[in-house]
Formats: C-alpha cells, structure tokens, sequence
C-alpha cells in the first residue's frame, strides 16, 4: 500500500475540521498503539516477560514515551492475539492457561493445522522446501531454547506458506501464540534429554511434503504436536494457579 500525500490545502481543511482531526488522532493512536505491541510481542516471545507476570500500563509507557492511550490499543491487540489477558478493573497479565485450557489448544492444534498444511501442499516452492531443510538440520544444531524455538516457527510457517485462506491461518497463528510459553518448557525438556524424535518428524515432514503426499505429512504433524501435549501433560507443575489480581 503506498502513503498518499494529501495536498497543503486539504492539510489545512482537515486542522480546523474537529472530525477529520479526531481521525488523526486516532490514526496517531493506532501506529503507537501497533509499534507498542510489536514490542511487548518480542518481549513476550523471548521470554524477557514469562507467562503470568504483570503488565504495568504506566512502566509501558514511559519505557515508549507514549501516553496510556496507546498502550491500552497495544494490550488490546495482544489480547485479541491470544498474549495478554485483561482483567476487568484489575488489570493486564502475560497470558498463562491451566492444563485443562492447554490440552484444549493442543487438541485444537492436532485436528485444524495438518488441515492447513494440506491446504498450502499444492502451492509450495522448492525454495520453502529447501528452507525447511536446511532450518531442520539447524535445529538439531540448536542448543539453545530460544534459538530452537525461533528455527522452529519459521519451520512451521514456511509449511503453511501456500494456504490461500479466510480465517484458518489467523487461527493457527493465535494457537502458537497461546501455546508459546508452553513449547519452551517442552523444548527445555527435549533439549536436556538429547531426544532425536522431534528432528525425525521434522525431516520426514520435509519428505512428505516433497512427495505430495498429503495424507503422510498429515499424519506426521499431527503425532508431531500429540508428542508435546504428551509431553506437557507429564509435567504438571507448568501449570501453576494463575496470579492474582493484586500480583
């Protein structure tokens, strides 16, 4: 989309026009509330702000040099990502789920993405395969979380890079967001064990998807995402009660 330049007399017009000048504002609001929330995005993912801790809307913006205004947009966007949850008169927190609403996603995982893997089969390239590759054998490289994990999303988003669809991809995106905190204790756990089995998936989803082979690659990832529900389950004390409101 390119940036229209409007005129110095429609600059004027829209100064004195209390409307116009709203939408300003508002337009103002929404490109700090959207640079807030790639921010507190990246913090989140990398963990600099763990699940369950307090989002303090006053530290935020003196950390972006912005109003609250904008920081409520950006904690809004993030909730409706599936990162933040809100509290009514109480206020904001990394997103944190039981075990009975992680084991829901995970389901919920298992049965729509080897559907939108199948859907983007047809349309990838070469290129995303050798990418896959390439990122697979990195992977088992990896010995860091952090590097792992951000190998193992650029994976798995080249995998759905063909789907051409209305609301399957935003859904899926919302899954990994809500799930993110929990794949790292799974891959902290692998990691230290030295198992090789998620490499394996990794490398025969590749394979799969090279053949055509629709069914196969559905069959893989979905086993590929059971293993860390599994996985997940064995280990209760990742989910802790939530924080209270006065945390």
């Amino acid at each position: 989309m390119t940036d229209e330049h409007p005129t110095t007399a429609a600059t004027t017009s829209s100064s004195l026009d209390p409307d116009t000048a709203g939408n300003d504002d508002k337009g103002r609001h929404g490109n700090a509330s959207q640079r807030i929330a790639d921010g507190l995005r990246a913090s989140i993912l990398s963990g600099e702000l763990p699940a369950g801790s307090r989002i303090r809307q006053e530290e935020i913006a003196a950390r972006y040099g912005a109003s609250r205004i904008p920081v409520r947009g950006a904690l809004r966007i993030l909730e409706s990502d599936g990162l933040v949850r809100l509290v009514a008169n109480s206020g904001a927190w990394v997103a944190r789920f039981t075990r009975a609403e992680c084991e829901e996603f995970y389901q919920i995982r298992e049965r729509i993405e080897p559907l939108l893997l199948r859907m983007s089969l047809p349309c990838l390239t070469a290129e995303n395969l050798d990418r896959m590759d390439e990122l697979a054998e990195q992977m088992a490289r990896a010995d860091r979380v952090e590097h792992f994990l951000r190998l193992d999303r650029e994976f798995h988003a080249l995998s759905y890079d063909g789907a051409r669809t209305v609301v399957l991809q935003e859904i899926v995106q919302r899954m990994w967001n809500m799930t993110h905190h929990y794949r790292s204790m799974f891959t902290q756990v692998f990691l230290e064990q030295g198992s090789q089995i998620v490499h394996d998936e990794h490398r025969m989803l590749v394979r799969a998807l090279r053949e055509g082979d629709a069914e196969q690659a559905e069959l893989v990832l979905c086993g590929h995402i059971r293993r860390t529900r599994l996985q997940l389950a064995r280990h209760p004390e990742m989910f802790d009660a939530w924080p209270s409101a006065s945390g």
